[in-house]
């Protein structure tokens, strides 16, 4: 047998999670914090293994979605719908500090296996659930995926341009800050309280309402009855003139982001438009369609890369939007290692996302390709025995 996968850096080392989510959201989560050195094993039904590893595209005949959001991790196959599964479960649930699921709510426990059934066998056992809408209210038990989540969380209907249609986002906003972010932020913090109170728990993790604190700024505005409190009307969402995205020459666009008056006004005075400073303060949205049409006008007589450069060497807040291929070469994301290139036994090398979150004395990086389907059981199996 080959030697075990452990983690052998990161904050989160001696914290084992039992990861049994699929797809985005759980997957992600674990995966953060797997890179963070915590010892996640990802448990799969032999019979309905993981359904992202179906999901094109391929290299080499592996999922790179898969790949993308399983590295780091142990692989177990365990049928845990039959008793023996159950039992080899539960003995797993002794040694782990988390467990994290992602089925909708009642379902587990209708297999026996759910957050009462887990302390049972270890009373300080965190238990993370990852769903659409939460474990209770009218909409718990309802089927869903990230558009309806953002749409009854209100931000789908905050997004887009003044008097068009709802814009869909390039992102799963509420997949991945929703419920992946949610679920390690509430993970970490159930922990500190095992930590201070000797206390496990239950963590609900609701997608839809950890959406929802996006809505923070926007939200300060209907409360208090603003008018820019619309689509496409939000000082950060299209109303100021002065934030926004602007076309350029070569057909690219760059992000503008001199929101305070001091980066506008020096903006102004640099391009010879003096005249332009009040257009921070439209008075109107037609009044504002006309700014942002003048000032579309400056900015389409030259390249890009020339309008970055003049607000890298002012500072002034202008900023290339990039698309995936121009990500890695990026020289900031590259000095950040955020585009990595790993290897994988069968599919080779592919880019992948890095490691968000940087720390000092307990760096955290990606330990290894994510696994094959069970290629960890008998190690894993073999060690429960043993910690016997």
């Amino acid at each position: 047998m080959t030697e075990p996968r452990k983690p052998t850096t990161g904050p989160l080392q001696g914290i084992r999670i039992l990861d049994l989510t699929r797809l985005l959201p759980g997957p992600l989560a674990t995966m953060l914090m797997a890179d963070m050195g915590a010892e996640v094993i990802k448990i799969e039904d032999p019979n309905a293994p993981d359904y992202v590893r179906a999901f094109p595209p391929y290299q080499n005949g592996e999922s790179l979605h898969y790949l993308s959001l399983n590295r780091s991790k142990r692989s177990v196959l365990l049928d845990y719908r039959t008793d023996e599964g159950r039992a080899t479960f539960f003995e797993l649930v002794k040694t782990a500090d988390v467990v994290m699921e992602q089925f909708r709510p009642g379902y587990l426990a209708n297999l026996g296996l759910e957050y009462e059934a887990a302390r049972l066998h270890n009373p300080t056992v965190i238990y993370v659930s990852v769903t659409g809408y939460g474990q209770t209210g009218p909409y718990a038990h309802l089927a869903g995926h990230d558009i309806n989540y953002i749409g009854l969380a209100g931000i789908l209907g905050m997004t887009g341009h003044a008097d068009g249609p709802p814009v869909q986002a390039g992102v799963q906003l509420a997949d991945i800050a929703g419920g992946s972010y949610m679920a390690v932020i509430g993970t970490l913090a159930a922990l500190t309280a095992r930590h201070q109170q000797g206390v496990g728990q239950h963590v609900d993790v609701s997608m839809t309402d950890g959406a929802m604190p996006l809505l923070q700024s926007v939200f300060a505005m209907h409360v208090g009855q603003m008018a820019e409190a619309v689509r496409g009307a939000a000082p950060l969402s299209g109303g100021l003139p002065n934030y926004g995205v602007y076309p350029c020459q070569d057909g690219r666009y760059v992000a503008v982001g001199t929101l305070e008056a001091k980066f506008w006004t020096k903006f102004c005075q640099l391009v010879g438009k003096p005249d332009w400073i009040g257009f921070m303060a439209p008075q109107s949205p037609a009044e504002r369609d006309e700014h942002k049409r003048r000032i579309t006008s400056l900015f389409v007589t030259r390249p890009q890369a020339d309008w970055v450069a003049f607000g890298t060497e002012h500072d002034l807040l202008i900023t290339p939007i990039l698309d995936l291929a121009d990500l890695e070469h990026d020289p900031h994301l590259t000095a950040r290692r955020m585009i990595l290139t790993e290897t994988h036994p069968v599919a080779g090398d592919y880019q992948t996302i890095g490691v968000p979150i940087k720390f000092s004395a307990t760096p955290a990086r990606p330990g290894w390709p994510a696994p094959d389907p069970g290629a960890d059981t008998a190690a894993v199996l073999v060690e429960m025995d043993t910690d016997k």
